[in-house]
């Protein structure tokens, strides 16, 4: 098999992340006999500091031609200052929105090693296996109008959520689909008791769930998932969400696995899916060798899944993570005593050596 993959590194940890991504999936190429061609493009922090824009149109282009894309992490304090639509995030959402990736996988699986990492009791996260299906290209992020304006002598800034009836069905068919294939169970997660959108997004949802008669359905305001998250998180198979509550709780669920360092994710729905780590740029520890590449590597096997139907090959970095992790060997963010402290292109290369 030839895929051609468009490889955006971004700022940061994002270039380190990524080149350990590439290393595996160069020794899985020639284990398997497959060749990945890539092709590097710009985005965030990098391309404006060189197109002047967070999202030039080739590399656009670039991922339109491509079979998938690989990304790292956008962002840093150096433009953290900068107007709205120059700052490095608009490139995620500009993604998002041109290529129709409009549902966010965000898996949160607790890997038996990693038990002691978390910051939970042992009996609360071992076990833990859920998966966040987040609404990518709607709600606040997106609806219009938004701004900041004068009135009344004094600066207000204002955003607007918004949420079509189809907007709503696709991306509870995609979770509920998703669910169809694991525990057979989907929480929707909304805030019906103030919100209107929460109220249209929670009769959709039932009204999609008629479709999937052997999967159990159940709601949640989003305060009580957060709450729950911590609580119980083992009573989760699939939650699916909103845009913004979405982002929040992912976030919270990547840490049930002992750092946000471990979550892999791919954003699909359009006819070219990309995958990326949930975790940010983190300049302070950018180029030293200590940012943890497995949710990048991670989410290279989501590519190989999802995007080109690899399964053995998907099982292999996965079954590669999981050796690595109990042989003891951790990055910074997961160590713990009695383990082996290791860097980004070490861990990337005991995980080579695996598969």
């Amino acid at each position: 098999m030839t895929k051609k993959i468009a490889v955006i590194p971004g700022d940061g940890i994002g270039i380190e992340v990524v080149a350990a991504g590439l290393s595996v999936l160069q020794k899985i190429g020639k284990k398997f006999g497959h060749t990945f061609e890539y092709t590097k493009a710009l985005a965030g922090g990098i391309a404006l500091d060189t197109a002047g824009i967070p999202l030039p149109g080739e590399t656009l282009a670039k991922c339109r031609e491509s079979d998938a894309v690989l990304l790292g992490a956008v962002g840093g304090p150096k433009w953290d200052m900068n107007p709205q639509h120059l700052r490095p995030e608009q490139a995620l959402l500009g993604l998002r929105k041109e290529l129709g990736l409009y549902s966010n996988i965000r898996p949160a699986k607790i890997y038996s090693a990693l038990v002691g990492a978390s910051t939970l009791k042992k009996d609360v996260v071992d076990g833990v296996d859920l998966i966040v299906v987040r609404e990518l290209t709607g709600g606040l992020y997106f609806g219009t109008p938004r701004g900041i304006e004068e009135r009344d002598g004094e600066k207000v800034g204002f955003n607007t959520m918004i949420y079509s009836e189809s907007e709503i069905r696709r991306i509870a068919r995609s979770a509920f689909e998703i669910a169809r294939a694991r525990r057979k169970k989907v929480c929707s997660v909304d805030k019906a008791n103030i919100l209107e959108t929460s109220q249209l997004w929670r009769a959709v949802v039932t009204g999609i769930a008629k479709d999937f008669p052997e999967v159990e359905l159940s709601h949640m305001y989003v305060d009580n998932c957060a709450m729950q998250l911590i609580r119980n998180p083992k009573q989760f198979d699939v939650i699916v969400t909103e845009n913004m509550f979405g982002d929040i709780l992912s976030d919270a669920a990547a840490m049930l696995t002992g750092s946000i360092g471990m979550l892999a994710s791919a954003s699909v729905g359009g006819t070219v899916a990309m995958y990326e780590p949930v975790h940010g740029s983190a300049p302070d520890i950018a180029g030293q060798n200590k940012a943890n590449p497995i949710a990048t590597i991670a989410s290279v096997a989501m590519m190989l899944r999802f995007s080109f139907s690899l399964g053995k090959e998907a099982d292999a970095i996965e079954t590669a993570i999981e050796d690595v992790l109990r042989a003891g060997l951790r990055t910074g963010d997961i160590f713990t005593e009695g383990t082996t402290l290791v860097g980004t292109r070490e861990m990337a290369d005991h995980i080579c050596q695996r598969i």
